[in-house]
């Protein structure tokens, strides 16, 4: 394990990171930066830089109106992959709107990532997200290496609570991360609507798969989705079933 240190952000907004080299180091290290215990666990994956304009703005209040406000009112953690792009960024960006106190943790690979007022940055360097709390930094050249230890970190800061994934969107690594998230028992609702991955895991789940990735997730029997259309009927709806779903 090395060192934890504090970021400081030019908004002014500050937050606590670990570098952990191997997986047996996280209990010691979260605990380091003010994450022990246990706690419900909602873990978000999904798209990033790729994620079109029009899927953004349709999912943006997904994040504002009922993934921010059940972790609020649950008193859970979030674990995503931290960086300031697509389902990051509205994450942290609706924590901030709605002026919620939960932790945020980004897990991101090491030599990906833009640290604040960093002086050297390699040309695919992407910056932190600047609403997160906290920030676990990984061994990794490549995106995609975060997805171990994102499914990792969330089984250690839940401890037995209840976790769940969502996953929005995304591309190839999406389908790493649910992967990982089912591989540990961890149920993934992948949201219908919200493009790419998502859809093509819900497909599955109604036998409309062509993909056999998402075949084969959908056979887990803990990949389930919820319908992004349903929050233009109001957010009552969803809310109540993801919030069922990481209360049980």
């Amino acid at each position: 394990m090395k060192n934890c240190f504090k970021l400081t952000f030019d908004s002014g907004q500050t937050a606590l990171a670990i570098r952990v080299d191997r997986q047996a180091e996280l209990p010691d290290a979260l605990e380091r930066i003010g994450l022990g215990g246990s706690h419900s666990i909602l873990v978000v994956v999904g798209g990033a830089s790729k994620i079109s304009e029009a899927d953004f703005l349709r999912i943006k209040r997904l994040f504002t109106e009922v993934l921010a406000p059940i972790a609020e009112s649950l008193g859970a953690y979030v674990v995503d992959g931290g960086t300031d792009v697509g389902i990051m960024q509205l994450m942290g960006q609706a924590r901030t709107q709605i002026g919620a106190k939960f932790a945020l943790i980004g897990v991101t690979p090491e030599n990906k990532v833009a640290l604040p007022n960093q002086q050297e940055l390699t040309a695919d360097s992407t910056p932190l997200e600047q609403n997160h709390t906290h920030f676990v930094m990984v061994p990794g050249d490549n995106w995609g290496d975060e997805s171990p230890w994102i499914s990792r970190v969330a089984t250690v800061l839940a401890n037995n609570a209840p976790s769940l994934t969502i996953l929005l969107n995304g591309g190839e690594i999406t389908f790493e991360d649910a992967f990982y998230s089912i591989k540990t028992g961890r149920l993934v609702v992948a949201i219908a609507g919200s493009g790419r991955t998502a859809d093509i895991l819900a497909d599955a789940l109604r036998g409309e798969a062509t993909d056999e990735r998402a075949k084969k997730l959908a056979k887990s029997g803990i990949l389930q989705y919820v319908n992004l259309i349903d929050i233009e009927k109001g957010v009552e709806n969803i809310s109540k079933i993801i919030k069922d779903l990481l209360s049980n």
